[in-house]
């Protein structure tokens, strides 16, 4: 029986699992995350309770997706930091963990993106974690209508099988409750046929020049193939944090923001440009 339930197409010859001793480096998340709180603490104390302290929320609005089997809880700090920033942040709506069909997820994804856009009348920049960031490189290759632009901390859009096989063993775990009737799980469809196969094509599908992408990664990536994340569409930036880590390290946060700011500026020039040649 073959134990890897993941299609062949999904790792392609240039990218390989990253090997047992990556995972070591996974331990930087209590560093990390440590960070974040120093982080958290310095600016409770600087905030100040009187009126106008809060920024204006002028800045684009953001949608955060959460990683595989991780929560939007997980990205709650980051949406803080943006929060601090002037974005306004939303939520993709999966509370407990990113475990279902890609598809059926995407689809959610999408829905919770026009009703931000209905309601704040721009395009939204979306930010994802690892399987996060790939969900979102397929939906704004779909609905550039709705996305403005992606940043993806760790997303082996390239290859998303070069991950490491303590991840397999999770998809086993997946595919094994589906089989015995759990509903909102991955299924054998979902990693190995039609369902993985299409959004896999989907996330290789060009962007429209006006949506701006920006693939933060890591070397020290202990979980994916640090290169599959280099999609060749993306501005790349690298940083020095594990895997898990990227949701919670301060100094990411700082490199999402600045991957933001730069979106919306170059769409700024872009725009006045667009004005300048049809006066």
């Amino acid at each position: 029986m073959n134990k890897n339930p993941v299609a062949s197409f999904l790792l392609p010859d240039e990218f390989r699992r990253p090997p047992l001793v990556r995972m070591l480096h996974e331990g930087r998340v209590v560093g990390e995350a440590s960070r974040h709180a120093v982080r958290g603490l310095s600016g409770a104390r600087t905030r100040t309770p009187y009126a106008g302290s809060a920024p204006a929320r002028d800045a684009d609005p953001v949608l955060l997706v959460p990683g595989f089997m991780a929560g939007d809880y997980t990205l709650a700090g980051l949406s803080r930091q943006l929060r601090r920033e002037g974005h306004r942040t939303y939520r993709a709506g999966i509370p407990v963990a990113n475990m279902g069909c890609t598809l059926d997820t995407a689809e959610m994804i999408e829905s919770r993106l026009e009703a931000i856009v209905a309601r704040r009348e721009q395009r939204v920049q979306i930010v994802g974690h690892s399987l996060g960031g790939m969900l979102a490189r397929g939906i704004a290759a779909r609905r550039p209508d709705l996305v403005s632009g992606i940043v993806t901390m760790g997303s082996p859009v390239l290859a998303p099988g070069a991950h490491h096989r303590s991840l397999t063993m999770f998809v086993l775990g997946l595919v094994a409750m589906s089989k015995v009737g759990v509903s909102g799980v991955m299924n054998e469809t979902c990693v190995g046929g039609e369902c993985a196969l299409e959004s896999f094509q989907e996330s290789q599908v060009p962007l429209p020049s006006d949506v701006s992408f920006t693939a933060i990664y890591s070397r020290n990536d202990g979980i994916v193939d640090w290169r599959a994340c280099l999609d060749p569409a993306a501005t790349h930036v690298e940083v020095r944090a594990s895997h898990i880590g990227m949701a919670v390290d301060p100094r990411v946060s700082d490199e999402v923001l600045s991957a933001l700011r730069t979106h919306r500026e170059g769409a700024a020039a872009a725009a006045s440009s667009l004005r300048v040649a049809t006066a």
